[in-house]
């Protein structure tokens, strides 16, 4: 082969190898391109359908909640399974506090109170520190209200007698029922704090009924029509002194506050000496008397 032909034979291979890569630029411009449109397109139609979602899920609310109490309930179900069985919210349901947060007389009679009943003293905190906050409102001793929770039910807020009363106080829920509408209906009688603020309410109607507090407590118990209550007012009152001595006790002055001292209308508390035997394992009498009171 000459050189002339030679060199034609190169410039042949060099314009087919150029052909080669300008087919393959424009193969790989195309898929680009391609790749571009239908990205764009799809990015399009997603944008549209995020707009449709919005607007859809704005004039349906009911549908915005479904989906969001469908989303909670899968990331729940996700966390669950990989973390086990868990529920935040939980401790929001949870009626306990730290007894150390109580000031030093609350903490006391907690403390005292979860000795002998047998009670966590968490959720007798917040027992206590309610006594006392709604006992200065409704003008009767803390200690008393707590006295008569100890009396009726040692402190079991789901407790039930063989008449219906029910709760921590023990109260009649079918006679006082209506008390129970502002915190949403009578099932309330067994949350704890409910069941006492509604206990002192209809304490505070035998009191003012009887116009004396063992005349109250003598209505409260349902023995109003007997000739006597069982003893059950010499218990609560037994067990009232007992708290005054811890309070007392616990203020390192010796004696109760003024707020602390006996109640008016009523004889001086059983000596704290008494032995401290848990009163609500007694009997007390039937609350029959109670259902005259509706």
């Amino acid at each position: 082969m000459t050189a002339l032909g030679q060199f034609g034979l190169d410039l042949n291979v060099a314009a087919h190898v150029k052909n080669v890569r300008s087919s393959v630029s424009n193969i790989v411009d195309d898929i680009a391109q391609g790749f571009f449109e239908i990205t764009h397109n799809s990015f399009a139609l997603l944008g549209l359908a995020v707009v449709f979602a919005v607007i859809t899920l704005t004039a349906r609310p009911d549908l915005r909640q479904a989906g969001e109490f469908k989303l909670m309930t899968w990331l729940q179900e996700r966390r669950e399974a990989a973390v086990g069985f868990t529920e935040p919210a939980a401790i929001e349901r949870a009626t306990a506090s730290n007894p150390k947060d109580l000031p030093s007389q609350q903490a006391a009679v907690a403390y005292w109170l979860s000795k002998k009943y047998g009670v966590a003293p968490e959720p007798l905190s917040v027992l206590v520190a309610e006594a006392f906050d709604i006992g200065q409102k409704a003008k009767l001793d803390p200690t008393l209200i707590l006295a008569i929770m100890a009396i009726e039910s040692g402190f079991n807020p789901f407790a039930q007698s063989p008449v219906g009363a029910q709760g921590l106080m023990q109260v009649m829920t079918k006679v006082h029922h209506d008390k129970y509408d502002n915190f949403g209906g009578k099932l309330a009688a067994f949350d704890p704090v409910t069941n006492l603020r509604v206990g002192v309410k209809v304490l505070q109607e035998c009191i003012s009924r009887a116009g004396s507090l063992e005349g109250g407590l003598k209505y409260y118990v349902g023995a109003a029509n007997m000739d006597d209550d069982g003893g059950y007012a010499g218990k609560v009152m037994g067990e009232h002194a007992r708290l005054l001595a811890v309070v007392a006790s616990a203020s390192k002055r010796g004696a109760p506050s003024p707020f602390f001292g006996t109640p008016p209308g009523t004889s001086r508390p059983v000596p704290a000496s008494l032995p401290a035997k848990p009163e609500a394992e007694g009997k007390t009498p039937e609350k029959v008397a109670l259902l005259n009171q509706s």
